[in-house]
């Protein structure tokens, strides 16, 4: 039995509070690197870590005054702090202290999105191996194209929110950078050990080269990440709508206890968490793109694109991890009725295997062509008539003088369609195994 996975919101990590700490944590080590380098008092530096804290509501009051939140942060720093707060940003521009202090915030996000990932991943695998065998129909362009196992599909989800994780883990790396070097980032008030001092300690990368702010390619990068892990979330949330469809009903979303499906029809039980995710997964590709409008500044530096930062930095993390947290939920619970999937296979009258038929008259040397037409002339009587596929070849004088009637049996047989599965299992989930052989063996 797969837990219900749950834990506390993203939120806390783009509160205030927690925003303003981690400016603090970028100040207070440049205070410790400058003290390495005897610019800052011992005694100094013990009072600042001691005193520095900060006040939310009066940085608020400060900064309708004077218009910059982090002088006004400064400030608010500065009135616990005392005499001492004037080793307190020396050396150092606004941005390097708001864009080290992002990368600490999107680095964390990063790491809980990872974590997401890693747990729908495990939902997914279980219900792959779950329904491994179950056979439903393929279907392209929504129509019935040939056999195939419910959990082929939950395979094929495995594999792209494998290569989610992958994207992610790049996509954190990009991200978790900072810069300490000055108002157009040529180190003239400061010097290159209080950077590295700085995001050693905060576990952050260098920007090799900086202006007044670190490049934001960095952060398209990381936001159109979240863009694809959530449209990842919408396809599969689109194929359970398909599914979930009356004339269709192979799946269906858990309909709990007490919850109503419409307003007016007492009947209705809609996919209302697949149709909120593509709805939200529509937010997140806006928020790329308003990631990637940032990457083009003034001279490589202005400050328009903070205040797209302000809205899409809490808002796209906050909502990837709802999305990834309900999918997980959704797939876990997900309702599966093998006997619709097989009354639907049915309804084609055995059209769907027109294809093995083709190619065994193009083994008995006809050419693919006169194959071609032979077999569709008959699966087009079936669409007219509604009579089985099968009857109408067996019909046929000229594919009959090709083919025994044991030859044509054998092309109505499931299991060369299945034959592969096993094969395609090994592949997807090699690494899975991998991991599961290395931790078991680590417990031993």
């Amino acid at each position: 039995m797969i837990k219900r996975y749950t834990r506390p919101e993203m939120g806390s990590i783009w509160e205030p509070a927690n925003r303003f700490q981690s400016w603090l944590d970028v100040e207070i080590a440049a205070c410790e690197a400058w003290c390495e380098l005897g610019k800052i008092p011992k005694g100094a530096l013990k009072k600042i870590k001691q005193k520095a804290a900060f006040d939310i509501e009066r940085i608020d009051e400060i900064e309708l005054e004077v218009k910059h939140d982090v002088i006004a942060f400064l400030t608010s720093v500065a009135e616990h702090v005392g005499p001492e707060s004037r080793y307190i940003h020396m050396g150092l521009t606004s941005s390097d202290v708001l864009d080290t202090a992002l990368g600490l915030l999107l680095k964390e996000s990063a790491e809980l999105i990872i974590s997401d990932i890693e747990k729908l991943l495990e939902v997914i695998e279980v219900r792959a191996q779950e329904h491994k065998k179950t056979v439903m129909m393929g279907r392209s362009h929504g129509i019935h194209a040939e056999p195939m196992t419910f959990g082929l599909k939950m395979a094929l989800w495995y594999a792209e929110m494998e290569r989610n994780l992958e994207r992610m883990q790049k996509a954190k790396k990009a991200v978790a950078c900072g810069k300490l070097s000055g108002a157009v980032g040529t180190f003239s008030q400061t010097d290159p050990f209080i950077e590295k001092y700085v995001l050693k300690k905060l576990g952050l990368s260098v920007e090799p080269v900086a202006t007044q702010v670190v490049q934001r390619d960095r952060h398209a990068e990381y936001f159109s990440t979240l863009a694809i892990v959530a449209s990842s979330i919408e396809k599969f949330s689109v194929e359970i709508r398909h599914l979930q469809r009356t004339e269709v009903l192979e799946v269906e979303e858990p309909f709990t206890p007490g919850q109503k499906g419409s307003s007016a029809m007492p009947h209705k039980r809609n996919p209302v968490a697949s149709e909120n995710l593509t709805g939200c997964a529509r937010l997140v590709r806006g928020y790329a793109l308003s990631a990637m409008e940032n990457v083009a500044l003034w001279h490589e530096r202005d400050i328009s694109h903070s205040s797209v930062e302000r809205v899409i930095a809490p808002d796209a993390n906050i909502l990837v991890d709802y999305m990834l947290v309900r999918v997980t939920n959704l797939v876990r619970d997900l309702v599966v009725y093998p006997d619709n999937m097989k009354k639907n296979m049915e309804r084609l009258r055995g059209l769907v295997f027109s294809q093995k038929v083709m190619l065994a008259l193009v083994d008995k040397g006809i050419s693919r062509e006169e194959a071609y037409e032979l077999v569709q002339r008959n699966a087009m009587k079936v669409w007219e008539y509604d009579e089985d596929f099968k009857g109408f070849i067996t019909e046929d004088k000229r594919i009959m003088n090709l083919l025994t009637t044991k030859e044509v049996s054998a092309c109505f047989d499931l299991k060369p369609y299945l034959k592969r599965i096993d094969f395609i299992f090994r592949r997807v989930f090699k690494k899975s195994k991998k991991k599961k052989a290395t931790a078991t063996a680590k417990k031993k």
